[in-house]
């Protein structure tokens, strides 16, 4: 397969497939979140370092862009009629509401899409949930609304009903762990299956490269001048959905909430040409799907803030690179400011695959992905056919996998 004449739709998905051991898998985070280790990559070069000497291995004047998403617990675990307990999980906001926050906040009631453990105990009627917390009985009900490709759209009401769901959530709710760690949530994952500058609620995966980073990591990037700056994708479980048709032309991108604001871009203009690095393919999943919104502004300046959406394949059509960098940024900036906008509130459903150009992203931090992934097609897309190389080597060098693992720093290859 020659890197030059890629067709990303046309990708033999077994192409991007290894063998991952189960004690590989770490199903526990480290002691220390920034004793982690740290594969370097560059331009088919690979070395070995670790997390809390970042700050060396960053050329100055870089900047950093990481996701401040919050997770929220998101596993309800209801009853039915007979007592049988079903686990709700909830996915994203109904189509009803313009983002995440807005829905956390409704009072009473909302609708959500969720996937469902246990579907087949749910022939008929609401399920319960009842539960006491400190003076107060939380009583909440899920009711079947429609079914699409496996997931539910349900709407939850739930008494007191002055409480936002948010809060509900976070009384009821437990961390969703992902399924391949295939063991309950603890204590310790409250905390730590949370960055250390979550911000804003609204995801149910973490931005799992950004787990590494603590105060003192943070600090010792400042001292070398190199900058940091926060974007919001409310991350959804479709991060862990594997690829099961032969090619991604068969499988359906997963959509995502994103939201950056007017200094961001500012930062981001101010920045080129000197490199940008996204930490977490959810970083660099916001910042190209920035790239793609300015295209369509450009092109139809007419477009509506309330319907900024990003399609699967868009990146790909003729005339898709119009602009240069700076002309994007530009762009969305007049847009803010034609609408009056702090925030540009937008979905996308971008997928990053071998034969994608980039745009803003130099290099990446990310952990290491599950085979047969769109991450590790979107690894592919940065680091062409040396991401078996790099893979190759961290099974060699005892490199901890996925969520709660040790992590890599990909530059793009040249």
């Amino acid at each position: 397969m020659t890197e030059k004449m890629i067709q990303p739709r046309e990708i033999k998905m077994a192409d991007y497939w290894y063998v991952l051991p189960e004690n590989r898998i770490a199903q526990y985070p480290l002691a220390e979140r920034d004793a982690s280790q740290l594969l370097i990559y560059n331009n088919g070069n690979i070395e070995k370092a670790c997390y809390r000497d970042l700050a060396g291995q960053l050329p100055p004047k870089s900047l950093l862009i990481f996701n401040n998403t919050r997770v929220v617990p998101a596993r309800l675990i209801f009853h039915n009629h007979e007592g049988q307990a079903i686990e709700v999980f909830c996915l994203e906001p109904g189509p009803a509401y313009s983002d995440v926050s807005t829905a956390l906040l409704q009072t009473g009631s909302v609708i959500w899409r969720c996937m469902v453990g246990g579907a087949k105990k749910w022939k008929e009627g609401e399920l319960t949930a009842t539960l006491q917390v400190a003076n107060t009985t939380l009583h909440i009900t899920a009711s079947k609304l429609s079914v699409d490709q496996g997931t539910f759209l349900l709407q939850l009401s739930w008494l007191p009903a002055h409480l936002p769901f948010a809060e509900v959530l976070s009384l009821a709710g437990q961390v969703p762990l992902p399924p391949y760690l295939n063991r309950d949530a603890s204590e310790e994952d409250k905390e730590r299956y949370q960055t250390i500058y979550a911000l804003s609620p609204g995801s149910v995966a973490a931005p799992t490269a950004g787990l590494h980073f603590t105060q003192g990591l943070m600090r010792s990037l400042e001292e070398k001048s190199i900058r940091s700056t926060f974007v919001t994708l409310h991350v959804g479980a479709g991060t862990f959905l594997p690829v099961k048709s032969e090619t991604p032309g068969d499988h359906v991108m997963h959509k995502e909430y994103f939201e950056v604001s007017k200094t961001f871009l500012e930062a981001l203009q101010q920045q080129l040409p000197d490199p940008i690095v996204t930490v977490g393919t959810t970083s660099m999943r916001t910042l190209e799907s920035l790239y793609r919104l300015a295209v369509q502004i450009h092109r139809q300046p007419e477009q509506q803030p309330e319907k900024l959406h990003v399609e699967q394949w868009e990146a790909y059509e003729k005339d898709s690179h119009s602009l240069s960098p700076a002309e994007a940024i530009a762009t969305l900036l007049r847009f803010m400011e034609q609408h009056q906008l702090e925030q540009l509130v937008a979905t996308t459903q971008l997928l990053i695959a071998p034969g994608y150009v980039f745009k803003f992203t130099d290099g990446l931090i990310t952990n290491f992905h599950q085979p047969g992934s769109t991450l590790l097609l979107l690894v592919g897309a940065l680091v062409g056919d040396d991401w078996r190389k790099i893979y190759e080597y961290a099974l060699q060098h005892d490199f901890r996998f996925l969520s709660y693992g040790d992590g890599s720093l990909l530059w793009k290859k040249k």
